[in-house]
């Protein structure tokens, strides 16, 4: 059985409670194929919002999550608040924290393995800067990234990797569908040679950066990209 494509729509840090009502109504009354796996992710404000009136099929996600349980950690949110509120997926390691807020491979493999561990299914976020591509440290950087999750677990059934390069989100700049391809290959090799051959056939790999109603198809053609994580484009009707 070949891979499920996915699609998941960041919304990052937009949004307001008619706006995102606005989006959750088209995505209820949307003809989603049913080979395609929808997940959404509002900011934490509006997750209960969407998980509560989003028709069940299409997932919702948070953005973030911590690698501590409950705990005196002000301004978190638990593996296991989000299971106890139904939400079942998370994004981890987005070029924006990592860049923004430090986070490091370090940290981002320790949330991705709690996130695991309690049952929750990671959309895992990659990617090289402009001036580790122009450094054609592309696949180097990926690769490390991948590495320090796999020194904390080694099942991978529940995780999606994003490939997000960080040049290409919100620059309205994209990589070519070679561009990208080469990459999601090397992942997918990598995957072969670091964790397993079954990983690397079933794990999906999906594509984020820019994309958009105008490139979202050539890519889709391509071999190893298994889908999409869209951002601010996903608040825009063309992606409804």
């Amino acid at each position: 059985m070949g891979r499920q494509f996915f699609v998941g729509g960041n919304f990052k840090m937009n949004g307001t409670i008619k706006s995102i009502t606005d989006i959750i109504d088209n995505l209820n009354n949307a003809s989603i194929d049913s080979k395609t796996e929808v997940v959404i992710a509002p900011s934490g404000l509006y997750l209960l919002l969407a998980r509560e009136h989003l028709r069940k099929e299409i997932e919702v996600a948070s953005q973030n999550v911590f690698d501590k349980p409950n705990g005196a950690f002000t301004g978190e949110i638990s593996a296991e608040q989000l299971k106890d509120s139904g939400i079942g997926w998370t994004l981890i390691g987005h070029s924006e924290r990592r860049v923004v807020l430090g986070e490091d491979n370090t940290f981002v493999a320790s949330k991705t393995k709690t996130a695991l561990d309690a049952g929750l299914r990671v959309i895992l976020c990659i990617g090289e800067t402009l001036e580790q591509r122009e450094s054609n440290k592309t696949i180097e950087v990926v690769e490390s990234q991948l590495k320090a999750v796999a020194e904390k677990t080694k099942n991978w059934s529940n995780v999606v990797i994003a490939y997000e390069p960080v040049w290409a989100i919100g620059t309205g700049k994209v990589a070519s569908t070679e561009q990208a391809q080469e990459v999601h290959a090397s992942i997918r090799k990598w995957l072969s040679s670091n964790i397993s051959q079954e990983a690397s056939k079933a794990t999906r790999i999906i594509y984020g950066g820019s994309v958009s109603d105008k490139n979202c198809k050539d890519l889709a053609k391509q071999e190893d990209i298994d889908g999409f994580l869209v951002g601010g484009a996903s608040l825009k009707p063309a992606c409804r």
